[in-house]
């Protein structure tokens, strides 16, 4: 039966990348035999260009059809101008939203032969493989009542609504315990229960959600300290849990512990195990049409993809083997170069990894 990947290249870096991406998803899905067919559509400002708004309809009705999408990158200065709720983000906030995509996904591996591209030492990095999991769908990115309004004295206000239900709660919590199973048996619960109301509901429930995981640990830690001791000693987690807003700070913090976060994939899930998978990086603007961008986050989102979603970790495993084979052969692109390595482009990034997988 075949299994439908929905290709959304997005904006600036966004096809640059997803066309490296492409290629070696081909590639094993002709070894393998996956089976898997490509469709492409718009998201964010491509689409915005193209069709007036951030998710086009078609785009939205591709995506539930599909078994799995892959995602480049979305947005960039050319349409900081447009109303807010066009911005080319709102499309992947929809996107999510519409799918349920609750879950995300950011792991922080630290490659050895990039240890020295940290920007820690690298005795504090050396062999980190953290998984940071959070919540995608709710928190103050989405709860309402929100806006700007004008007080009584003239003057204006912005304001947020920081919520979780416990449903949501215990549905991210519950993800967050079946990976840690299958890792360390260790998760950290970040909050910040000491001032928000919402995240005391969010501690009490993930205290009830380890009841039913005897076997994993669990811990709690405000997300101040959290964002130190990612920075003092990273290695004493494996699987971090928190709300959308805390993970969406925390893991990019993370990433960049593994020296560049053009290293590190992502993967958005449903209830289900259907997902979204895209780069941690933004569109890189700066960067665009220049053959610079490093197409290794997207090309190993393709391995976690087929090993999360598509059940073919096989595969799974030659793109991660063949991305650690072209590291040992000094290959490096401009956000991981180091005296003694050569440097490549995002093209010739691309083309040896493939070779490495066909060898």
């Amino acid at each position: 039966m075949s299994k439908k990947v929905l290709v959304l290249p997005g904006d600036y870096i966004g096809p640059e990348i997803m066309a490296e991406a492409v290629k070696v998803l081909e590639a094993v899905n002709e070894q393998f035999d996956l089976g898997i067919e490509l469709t492409y559509g718009l998201l964010g400002g491509a689409a915005i260009d193209a069709q007036g708004v951030p998710l086009p309809d078609d785009t939205l009705a591709m995506a539930k059809e599909a078994d799995a999408i892959l995602l480049g990158a979305v947005g960039g200065p050319k349409w900081d101008k447009v109303e807010r709720h066009l911005r080319p983000e709102k499309g992947l906030l929809a996107i999510r939203s519409e799918l349920q995509l609750f879950g995300n996904l950011r792991p922080a591996i630290l490659y050895p032969q990039l240890a020295d591209a940290s920007s820690l030492k690298p005795e504090l990095v050396a062999g980190l493989d953290l998984l940071i999991v959070r919540e995608l769908t709710g928190g103050i990115y989405f709860g309402e009542p929100r806006g700007i309004r004008t007080l009584e004295n003239g003057e204006r206000e912005g304001y947020n609504t920081y919520k979780y239900s416990e449903s949501e709660i215990r549905r991210i919590g519950r993800l967050a315990f079946e990976l840690a199973r299958k890792r360390d048996k260790r998760v950290c619960s970040v909050d910040k229960s000491n001032v928000l109301e919402a995240t005391v509901l969010w501690r009490e429930v993930m205290e009830e959600v380890a009841k039913d995981y005897p076997d994993v640990e669990l811990s709690h830690i405000y997300v101040d300290n959290a964002a130190m001791q990612l920075v003092m000693r990273p290695k004493q987690f494996d699987v971090m849990v928190t709300g959308n807003m805390f993970g969406d700070i925390l893991s990019d913090a993370a990433a960049m512990l593994t020296g560049s976060i053009g290293m590190l994939p992502s993967a958005s899930l449903d209830k289900d195990g259907r997902g979204m998978y895209e780069p941690c990086h933004g569109s890189a603007p700066d960067i665009a049409g220049e053959g610079k961008a490093n197409p290794l986050a997207t090309i190993l989102s393709v391995a976690m993809m087929l090993r999360y979603t598509l059940d073919s970790a096989g595969a799974a495993d030659r793109i991660e083997q063949a991305v650690s084979k072209v590291l040992d052969q000094g290959l490096r692109t401009p956000d991981i170069y180091s005296e003694g390595t050569t440097l490549v482009g995002t093209i010739e990034m691309g083309d040896a990894v493939l070779a490495a997988l066909n060898a």
